[in-house]
């Protein structure tokens, strides 16, 4: 039985959607456990550099956060998409992104 997913798409209101980027993954449901998460975000910080945050774990759990800084936003982009293709060919699937120009 297949399963379908459902990619949901906002704007921030605020004019600032190109300061925050942020991509939810998740694996498929499991009978034996909870599926696990990765959640990527990219957002800037107060000296102009960009930070690149990886959350991961089980649902319902705990997870791990990472944080990683970047003297460019390209090089925290360059960076959260390698993250996303990496994770994508664990068997991740993006169920959710937000921000402009968020790839697809």
């Amino acid at each position: 039985m297949g399963t379908t997913i459902t990619i949901r798409v906002t704007e921030r209101r605020d004019g600032d959607s190109d300061r925050f980027m942020r991509i939810y993954l998740q694996t498929p449901c499991d009978s034996e456990r909870p599926p696990r998460f990765y959640h990527l975000f990219l957002q800037e910080d107060l000296l102009g550099g960009w930070s690149l945050v990886r959350e991961w774990g089980f649902q319902g759990a705990s997870g791990r956060l990472q944080r990683d800084h970047f003297d460019s936003r390209e090089e925290a982009l360059e960076a959260l998409l390698r993250s996303r293709d990496q994770q994508t060919q664990r068997g991740y699937r993006v169920m959710f992104f937000q921000g402009e120009g968020a790839p697809q």
